[in-house]
């Protein structure tokens, strides 16, 4: 049986007084660095320190098929998922090029692709796959639960195991897996209270019939599914292999007192779920962005995050996480190396 580990709250009054009054002292206004400011103070609480380093960065894209995906609910077939694996593996996908740009070392996990990607060796530098297989996709969440409780804890636990064989403090969270903007808008209806309607989106590019379609689908797998309604239930009715593995990721890295980059829709699902089982680990989060997909704007009301970034991506991959992460380096940065008013001999006294 899955053991849920405890993950206790960090937060800390005193630390947090210690880092405001290091934020407050710099050479610059009060508040005058924004949201910036913020980001600083959440590494630095999540970390323990006034001087937070940010070490070894890890960007994990779990990667899985879905039952659900031959009733169209995506404008791409399912094929796309492990052709795209490789896409990430030869340097070529947005998030490749972005970890790259960035000196982020980046795992893809097959969680569960419908074509079994060929492991291969791993080169200094570049992706590396690893195998976490539970099946070949998971089934149609239209005609009853998509994975067993066993899959489904399976996933999990091997999603807590992939952070453990990683070094570093902070993980970024990435995805793929045709069909899985539905699974986010299922999980997010069912554990959220919010109407498929307001959550349900384009995904890969449908068009307004395509969108309605789709919608008509989910309708279908609540229905049933209608008992699923505890988190570990309904992530295993409505979920999928990657979303489940990176349920475990989020609890581990919470355990290990990781910064977690939250990506977009499906990733923060996963929190979702996360965060359901275990609410301290929404203050090991910091979400990149907001997506253009309409449900994660509602998910993120419900866990009370603020993203980093808002520029209508909807790529997924990981790839948000990617381009945010310049923002949480340079936090760090102002907290460690700006001077204050008394270490620059600057008046910091307050003309009001």
């Amino acid at each position: 049986m899955l053991m849920i580990p405890e993950i206790a709250s960090i937060a800390d009054e005193a630390l947090s007084a210690r880092l405001q009054r290091r934020i407050d002292s710099k050479t610059k206004p009060l508040g005058a660095l924004g949201r910036l400011e913020t980001l600083a103070h959440r590494i630095g609480t999540i970390l323990g320190t006034e001087e937070p380093v940010l070490h070894e960065p890890q960007v994990l894209v779990c990667a899985a098929d879905h039952g659900l995906a031959a009733k169209g609910v995506s404008a791409y077939p399912s094929d796309v998922t492990w052709q795209m694996v490789e896409n990430f593996l030869a340097g070529g996908a947005a998030v490749s090029v972005l970890a790259r740009q960035n000196g982020l070392a980046l795992t893809v996990a097959d969680c569960g692709v419908a074509r079994e990607i060929p492991l291969r060796e791993h080169k200094q530098g570049a992706p590396r796959l690893v195998s976490c297989r539970v099946a070949a996709g998971t089934q149609d969440a239209s005609a009853g639960p998509a994975m067993t409780m066993v899959q489904c804890e399976q996933a999990i636990a091997n999603g807590r195991q992939l952070v453990r064989d990683m070094p570093g403090n902070a993980l970024l969270l990435g995805e793929m897996g045709i069909g899985n903007t539905s699974v986010a808008s299922l999980l997010l209806a069912r554990l959220g209270g919010v109407s498929l309607a307001e959550c349900t989106g384009a995904g890969t590019g449908l068009n307004a019939a395509g969108v309605a379609r789709k919608l008509q689908i989910l309708e279908t797998a609540l229905r049933a599914n209608v008992d699923a309604t505890a988190p570990l239930q309904a992530l295993a009715a409505l979920g999928g292999f990657e979303v489940a593995a990176l349920t475990g990721a989020v609890l581990e890295a919470a355990v290990q007192r990781r910064v977690i980059v939250v990506d977009g829709f499906i990733t923060t699902a996963a929190v979702l779920v996360a965060s359901r089982l275990q609410p301290a680990v929404l203050e090991r989060c910091v979400f990149a962005h907001r997506s253009g997909e309409p449900g994660h704007t509602h998910m993120l009301r419900l866990l009370q995050g603020e993203a980093l970034l808002d520029m209508g991506l909807r790529l997924g991959e990981g790839s948000g996480a990617a381009l945010a992460w310049p923002l949480l380096e340079s936090a760090c940065v102002i907290l460690r190396e700006m001077a204050s008013f008394e270490s620059a001999g600057v008046d910091g006294s307050n003309p009001a």
